[in-house]
């Protein structure tokens, strides 16, 4: 059952009723305002669309697989027994604060005065459970549902730019409720395409596990409120950057089609056969 889910093959369906589902809670964030700013983390509430991937994925698999499917489809929030090599651990978990802790450095160098890193060791396992659970909610829809189909039609490195695009302009109506400005929402948006290379990069190399994604996106989401102070100095151009470094790093060295054949390793074991 768990390869039936990967065969459904609606892509279009599943964008278009992600966008339709989050129309309520884009309304109640413009209606409710700022009701979240009594917590450290600023969300518009409007980011409960989080859920929306998940339920878009439950109904069009429920459409095809009855509930069996649905189950084997939920079931992909922890298949973490996929991750055969425990290295990719490394960049699951480690490769965002390490972007988190340059940028903090990048501000400290320029001169940006800065509060000290929140200490509250709490707080932070808190806000990643937090993350934890919208991640799942996130990621087996665009990881577990839509981005096989995508990278079976038009290759790793296309399905990735395909999806990173709709995941941004998906993003762009709860930025503003968090009255960004026009240049912080462009640069947000362009590093999050970039961040979608890296996932389906990630994706790839552990075996298509959804867990990894979701921890990563957990990763994603908990980096950037480690420095300096809840996220109050986060500049998502110097995220975006250092993000299209390392996406183009990994294009370079992996390769577009799958992104997951290291280029080095194969013309090692090419060399060794001859």
């Amino acid at each position: 059952m768990e390869n039936n889910v990967s065969e459904i093959k609606s892509p279009f369906k599943f964008f278009l009723l992600v966008f339709l589902l989050s129309i309520p809670f884009w309304i109640f964030g413009a209606v409710a305002g700022d009701v979240t700013k009594i917590i450290p983390i600023k969300l518009p509430i409007s980011a409960l669309m989080t859920f929306c991937p998940l339920l878009a994925a439950a109904i069009l698999v429920y459409q095809e697989q009855n509930i069996q499917g649905v189950k084997e489809l939920l079931k992909l929030s922890f298949d973490f027994q996929k991750i055969k090599d425990k290295k990719w651990y490394i960049p699951i978990v480690l490769l965002m604060p390490t972007i988190a802790a340059l940028s903090y450095l990048y501000l400290k160098i320029t001169g940006v005065i800065l509060p000290e890193p929140p200490t509250s060791f709490l707080l932070v396992i808190i806000f990643f459970f937090v993350y934890f659970i919208g991640a799942i909610a996130e990621e087996v829809g665009w990881s577990g549902y839509v981005t096989e189909p995508l990278q079976n039609q038009y290759g790793a490195f296309k399905a990735s730019i395909i999806i990173g695009f709709i995941w941004a302009i998906w993003h762009i109506i709860p930025y503003s409720q968090m009255h960004q400005t026009p240049i912080w929402i462009f640069w947000q948006c362009l590093g999050t395409v970039f961040l979608r290379t890296i996932m389906v990069w990630i994706f790839n190399n552990t075996n298509k596990s959804v867990f990894a994604l979701i921890l990563f996106h957990s990763m994603i989401n908990i980096s950037p409120y480690l420095f300096p102070s809840n996220g109050s100095h986060y500049d998502p151009f110097i995220f975006a950057i250092l993000l299209a470094i390392t996406a183009i790093a990994i294009t370079w060295l992996w390769g577009t089609e799958t992104l997951g054949k290291y280029r080095f390793l194969v013309q090692s074991v090419s060399r060794n056969e001859v």
